[in-house]
């Protein structure tokens, strides 16, 4: 008895050092490192620099381990694309990591769980690996629902931003001050993604690099058709009119996806219908029928 117990400590130790140790409130940061960007001369803190090699040791782990049994549960978009996209603090190794607590929680809760109850060999064993990987595929799925709502909020967006953009263009902005005045005007997904288009910018990059680097992050082709129009500022005269007919392009596609969303759901209301009408049909023939049958049988 003593033994299932001494287990279940140490992968609850385990889970709840791993989750705490993401949190602000619970990992203080060593002085070296709060006041590392106040010195000259010192270096940035790289993985080497690391105070905890519990996370050293288990984070390329993690990783890797965790990469693969997202490729085999069907998910194969990079971890770090989708991160970045959604503009998630953590970056892979962090992610994984979490993910890996919520896995070591999730198996001493099962581990708990059999002690408890006492099942059969096949029911504990169950548990202890559907619990885990219940777990690991909650966070992968909840991370890829944001990641499907970012981009869903993106065409949305899009040809309001578009249009918005156009009128700046053709007003006389040029493309820099036209994105950095959009980026500050919302709080919105596409208000987000220029917010970090123009820090690109900024640091250094060309505007169409920069631009680029948002259609492949993105992922969507709205957006990569309206990069590929911006990215003839140079050489169109009249892009504002250019990027206004991508809005109404775009607006129209989205307008399309909106009707045929209504019409499916206009077809799934008649499917209970159907049913609904059949069944009584069905039953006001049976009984004539058996009725029939009854007295076939007799004669």
């Amino acid at each position: 008895m003593r033994q299932p117990l001494a287990v279940v400590l140490l992968l609850a130790w385990l889970g709840l050092t791993l989750l705490l140790g993401q949190m602000r409130w619970f990992r203080r940061r060593p002085l070296i490192d709060r006041m590392r960007p106040y010195i000259f001369g010192l270096s940035l803190p790289s993985d080497s620099d690391e105070s905890n090699s519990l996370l050293r040791v288990l984070g390329p782990l993690a990783r890797d381990s965790g990469a693969a049994i997202a490729k085999f549960s069907g998910v194969h978009e990079d971890l770090a694309t989708r991160l970045e996209r959604v503009h998630s603090p953590f970056d892979p190794t962090s992610f994984r990591l979490r993910q890996l607590g919520w896995s070591i929680a999730a198996a001493s809760a099962a581990v708990l769980v059999g002690v408890a109850i006492d099942p059969t060999a096949p029911v504990l064993l169950l548990l202890l690996v559907g619990a885990p990987a219940l777990a690991f595929l909650v966070v992968e799925s909840q991370l890829s629902r944001r990641s499907t709502d970012w981009k869903r909020s993106l065409v949305l967006e899009l040809p309001i931003v578009s249009e918005q953009l156009g009128m700046l263009l053709s007003a006389g902005y040029s493309l820099g001050a036209a994105l950095q005045r959009l980026s500050r005007r919302s709080n919105g997904a596409v208000a987000q993604d220029l917010q970090r288009v123009v820090t690109r910018i900024q640091h250094g990059i060309d505007e169409n690099t920069a631009l680029r680097e948002w259609a492949t992050t993105a992922d969507v082709p709205a957006v990569g058709r309206l990069v590929g129009v911006l990215a003839l500022n140079r050489d169109a005269g009249d892009l504002g009119h250019l990027i206004t007919q991508e809005a109404r392009a775009v607006r129209a596609e989205v307008h399309r996806e909106l009707v045929e969303t209504i019409e499916k759901r206009g077809q799934q209301v008649w499917i209970p219908v159907t049913v609904a009408t059949l069944v009584p049909g069905l039953l006001f023939l049976a009984v004539p029928f058996t009725e029939a049958l009854r007295l076939f049988s007799t004669t």
